[in-house]
């Protein structure tokens, strides 16, 4: 078995906030990141997946077609938009880190030909101004 990983990049803005909690306790559990208005981040996205070479190919997955399924089913969809706002999965789950990759992982897993998702993993870049203005 082999593993291939292909990384994307994209830009989203999102707050946390559960309908199930006072806005106090929204504000004590999220801090700034309850700000209904919301807040962005850059993200990187890694993308493994698993499989046999192809003995005629030597492919276990195209990675060109790999990288057009990650764009069409997750690139496209989140880049530069407001998670809470207008991704449907999350107009009732809060958009963490966690549950983007959950959202991911689902949009992803039945998309890839000849090869089966493993693993995915993101990365929130960090913030250049963060060291002058504090943390997001």
């Amino acid at each position: 078995m082999i593993l291939l990983t292909r990384k994307a990049e994209f830009s989203s803005s999102h707050y946390y906030w559960s309908d199930q909690l006072s806005p106090e306790e929204n504000v004590r559990l999220f801090g700034k990141c309850a700000n209904r208005n919301g807040h962005g981040h850059n993200y990187t996205l890694e993308v493994t997946v698993e499989g046999e070479v192809d003995p005629v190919s030597g492919f276990v997955v195209d990675l060109k077609e790999l990288k057009e399924v990650i764009h069409r089913e997750v690139v496209d969809v989140y880049d530069h938009r407001h998670l809470n706002l207008e991704v449907p999965e999350f107009k009732h789950v809060i958009p963490t880190t966690e549950n983007l990759a959950i959202a991911i992982w689902k949009r992803l897993e039945n998309q890839i030909e000849g090869a089966k998702l493993h693993r995915i993993r993101i990365y929130e870049k960090p913030d250049l101004f963060s060291d002058y203005y504090g943390e997001a």
